[in-house]
């Protein structure tokens, strides 16, 4: 049986696929048939399609719905609205949704004004979108404009974007794919609140970081925790202003622990991902991907040790092998096509990941070690993260530029990268790595905060 074969028996219209149906013993084997139907010609006799509705398959009544679904306005839904009830399984009731709203009959829509109160949010996203293709209908209008308020994010997401969302006049702001000359391979010696008070909205493609560890190192004192995610809070505000629509953030950062203050007391651990993706979302940040960087355990710490002596349950602390890269991408109602469709054909090709892409979301990179930073991002990490999440010539950004790995790594990819350092010392490193490559496109400049501000010109 192979789907030629179905597609033969399809054609004839004669009863063979029937006879062919009847036939199978298995659920497996019916679904292929249903499956493999394809398009149905004008004359197809569905009257067996109604009858495997009450197959006690729901795989099987599923396709048998599918299938039934293409008969569009032939097709008879009365056997849909009385299985619809009794049906338990969610796909096979949401499929009886889209079949009746495939039908595009205005005498359908009090039906699926009926569906837009079931307690399943998936079946209101879909009487949703049944009802969308009557366009400028005020009668469906007044169905659906009240869902804004709707319990479900989903339905809220769907509501906004057809009847709120407002389109950005081209007038304010840069093209999609271009940025600000003054911003283009610059570093700038001061905190990053401060520089990003002179940063213009939307300047910026994608944001890579390591915020600094709490109170882990000498630059990355706070009075309290709660201080270090609110002043978190604030960079990642200010860097979601200067991002341009729909385009991404990249955190690197894992759990830390602080040590105890003696042996009478236990030390500290702090799950700063975790702790602050609810910041990140609540500011217009939406969730993407979790990436695990996986590094060797000799290159970690060593926290097993204690456990290893004694094996005495409860006392267990494994290595820390692991850190995360949390992906999130600047809120926005238009689909990834849109943000790819704003670069010529040349920048697409040019771009392109080669092969030997990662395919997984874990990552196995040996960390990297530096005299005077100690903290370092590798080189293979920025590469990564760069490759994938931007195109040649985007402007890159890096809050906490440490020893610039994130720059010399963007520019060795041809991007334009803009850093803000606090620390002077890694400021001053930065700049003693500074090479002058002849034919360079844009030069490096290291700025203060004060030269920085001169040097805008919108």
């Amino acid at each position: 049986m192979t789907k030629e074969y179905i597609t033969e028996l399809k054609n004839r219209g004669n009863g063979d696929i029937v006879d062919l149906v009847n036939a199978q013993k298995d659920v497996g084997s019916i679904v292929f048939v249903l499956e493999s139907l394809g398009q149905l010609p004008d004359d197809f006799h569905a009257d067996f399609l109604y009858n495997l509705l009450r197959h006690n398959h729901a795989q099987v009544r599923l396709n048998a719905i599918k299938n039934i679904a293409k008969l569009n306005s032939k097709g008879d839904i009365k056997p849909l609205l009385e299985l619809y009830p009794k049906e338990n399984d969610t796909s096979v009731r949401r499929e009886i949704v889209s079949a009746i709203g495939r039908q595009r009959k205005c005498a359908n829509k009090p039906l699926l004004y009926d569906f837009l109160n079931d307690t399943d949010p998936k079946i209101v996203c879909q009487a949703i979108r049944g009802l969308l293709v009557f366009e400028n209908d005020k009668d469906v209008e007044e169905h659906l404009r009240p869902l804004i308020n709707h319990e479900n994010e989903m339905v809220r997401t769907v509501i906004y974007k057809e009847y709120f969302a407002k389109a950005k006049s081209p007038k304010d702001t840069l093209p999609h794919v271009e940025t600000y000359d003054f911003l283009k391979n610059i570093v700038v010696n001061a905190d990053v609140l401060e520089a990003l008070k002179f940063v213009p909205d939307e300047s910026i493609h994608l944001t890579f970081t390591s915020p600094p560890y709490y109170n882990a190192r000498d630059y990355s004192i706070y009075p309290s925790y709660q201080a270090y995610l609110e002043f978190l809070e604030r960079v990642f505000q200010e860097t979601h202003r200067i991002t341009k629509e729909g385009r991404f953030l990249i955190i690197n950062t894992s759990p830390i622990i602080i040590p105890r203050v003696s042996r009478s007391h236990s030390s500290k651990r702090y799950p700063i991902p975790f702790d602050l993706h609810p910041y990140l979302v609540k500011n217009g940040w939406e969730f993407i991907d979790d990436i695990v960087w996986l590094k060797p355990e000799y290159s970690v710490k060593n926290r097993v040790g204690g456990f290893h002596q004694h094996r005495k349950p409860l006392g267990y602390k494994p290595n820390s092998v692991t850190e995360y890269l949390m992906v999130y991408r600047k809120q926005t109602e238009k689909l990834l096509d849109w943000n790819i469709r704003s670069y010529d054909y040349k920048t697409v090709e040019e771009s392109k990941v080669t092969d030997g892409y990662e395919t997984t979301n874990v990552w196995k990179i040996d960390p990297c070690f530096d005299k005077v930073h100690s903290a370092v991002f590798p080189a293979e990490l920025c590469k990564r993260v760069i490759q994938y999440y931007s195109y040649k010539n985007d402007l890159v950004f890096d809050p906490f530029a440490g020893s610039g790995t994130m720059g010399r790594t963007a520019k060795s990819l041809g991007r334009y990268f803009f850093l803000t350092e606090k620390d002077e010392t890694y400021f001053d490193y930065m700049k003693s790595k500074k090479t002058k490559v002849l034919f360079d496109k844009k030069e490096t400049f290291f700025l203060t905060l004060e030269e920085f501000n001169k040097s805008i010109i919108l």
